[in-house]
């Protein structure tokens, strides 16, 4: 399979010949920020994977900066003209994504002519043609994602962006009229710059001042725009990442690159239905490495329903799931996530297994005890890793390995086609090349899904001796 485009393409701006004045544009803007290009690269829309993109212009060693960025060249609400008063009533601005003290800076940037950031927005003319599933009709991804989540997913994305623009950032711009304008701030210029940040904005990590504190507890940084940083596309075996100092942010050749190369960064280890709903963009099936699928934890209990046999097994099952709930194994929207190498929620998923297959005089026990006592630490974790890896499955008890198989196959009958359909799609000759992008990316998710849980039910199916 060909490979993909990373971002959509755009047609080239700018005069015939490769001239591309955006983009020039941009470039002398970089140089006014004292943003440090090497010589060693250029940024092209040529001989890349989607729309702009960067290259070696000669061999590159590993460890050598192919651009530093200085904290003051970046966008976001403490850089914005619009800072003070987004510091000022930041309190009033608080919401579940966190991004409208951000979006709020990028819509006034964006449409404001003598913005300083007018050199680097410029190259974003249309941000629908990001291509996330939530500028799809309803339609198309009800008949092109129906199964992977995706659809669920952008629905409430949208419910989210708009019950955020009506609560919170309609009535701040009203009380600001010399900053935003409603009418020109609209809640689709709103939709629009969110898939921009989605895609395009960077996250600096939290130091880790103390290596005892809770992960859970950390608060998370906001998104900001880095130019430069957006330009490079993605693909999960990159060969450049993005350092934070506190000066400045720099792109580092993380392996030789050779003269010709592209130059991809990494957005972290992202399955394709991520990609598509978070960047609008897939990688072609088979390669990405990340591809996970998800059986929902109530396709699970729907599974062990189909294998009771009488009203008081029934029963039976509800205390289990009751206790499940209760243990925080599962829950009303929770997911168990297999990767290519097995399941990558272990705990949840050997549990739940444990705890349903249990019989009466077991899981009488275990309520007596109130759950049973954590021992063994690591060993048991090593335990349940292995008996949930590709290579434990096939070795799991009878009825563990019935239970996944149901809620294998039940999640596999949400999709529209079936695997040979998709699969047949690849194969055919000339049947890929008549899919239009969305269709070939929405492939990519399916594929990945299907070959994940296929493998899955191959792996717990029942043989006869």
């Amino acid at each position: 399979m060909a490979a993909d485009a990373k971002r959509p393409k755009r047609e080239a701006d700018g005069a015939p010949g490769g001239a591309d004045e955006p983009l020039q544009t941009f470039l002398r803007w970089c140089g006014e920020v004292r943003l440090k290009l090497s010589d060693k690269v250029y940024l092209s829309k040529e001989r890349t994977v989607a729309e702009y993109g960067m290259l070696a212009k000669e061999d590159i060693e590993q460890g050598h900066v192919l651009f530093s960025i200085p904290r003051n060249a970046l966008l976001h609400q403490g850089t914005s003209t619009t800072k003070k008063v987004l510091e000022e009533e930041k309190g009033c601005l608080e919401s579940s994504s966190g991004w409208v003290p951000l979006l709020l800076a990028l819509m006034y940037e964006y449409t404001c002519a003598e913005s300083h950031w007018k050199p680097y927005l410029s190259l974003w003319p249309d941000f629908r043609k990001l291509d996330h599933p939530m500028f799809w009709s309803k339609e198309e991804r009800e008949r092109l994602l129906k199964g992977t989540g995706i659809p669920e997913a952008v629905d409430t994305d949208l419910t989210n962006i708009q019950k955020e623009y009506n609560d919170t950032v309609l009535p701040f711009m009203r009380s600001h009229p010399e900053l935003w304008d409603p009418e020109r701030h609209s809640l689709e210029l709103y939709q629009s710059l969110v898939a921009f940040v989605m895609a395009y904005s960077f996250q600096e990590p939290v130091e880790d001042e103390d290596e005892d504190d809770d992960d859970e507890n950390e608060v998370p940084n906001p998104p900001m725009m880095v130019p430069m940083a957006d330009m490079l596309n993605h693909v999960c075996n990159h060969n450049a990442n993005l350092e934070y100092t506190p000066d400045c942010l720099k792109m580092v050749a993380v392996r030789p690159i050779r003269k010709g190369e592209e130059i991809f960064n990494t957005y972290g280890q992202m399955a394709n239905w991520q990609l598509l709903h978070m960047y609008g963009f897939t990688e072609p099936f088979p390669t990405n490495s990340n591809d996970t699928a998800d059986i929902k934890t109530s396709t699970v209990y729907t599974a062990a329903v189909q294998e009771t046999q009488s009203e008081a097994e029934q029963h039976h099952l509800v205390e289990k799931w009751k206790m499940l709930c209760e243990m925080e194994m599962v829950g009303e929207k929770g997911v168990f996530v297999f990767g290519k190498n097995g399941s990558l929620t272990d705990t949840e998923l050997y549990t739940t297994l444990k705890v349903l297959c249990m019989s009466k005089e077991e899981f009488k026990e275990l309520q007596a005890n109130e759950g049973w006592q954590e021992d063994d630490g690591n060993d048991e974790d090593s335990k349940m890793v292995q008996a949930l890896s590709l290579e434990g499955l096939p070795a799991l008890a009878p009825e563990w390995k019935r239970l996944l198989h149901v809620a294998a196959n039940l999640t596999m009958d949400q999709y529209l086609e079936d695997m040979d359909s998709d699969c047949r799609l690849l194969e055919e000759p000339g049947a890929l090349a008549k899919l239009s992008p969305r269709e070939r990316n929405a492939l990519n998710v399916r594929l990945g899904q299907k070959s994940i849980l296929h493998h899955l039910q191959q792996l717990t199916q029942h043989r006869t001796a």
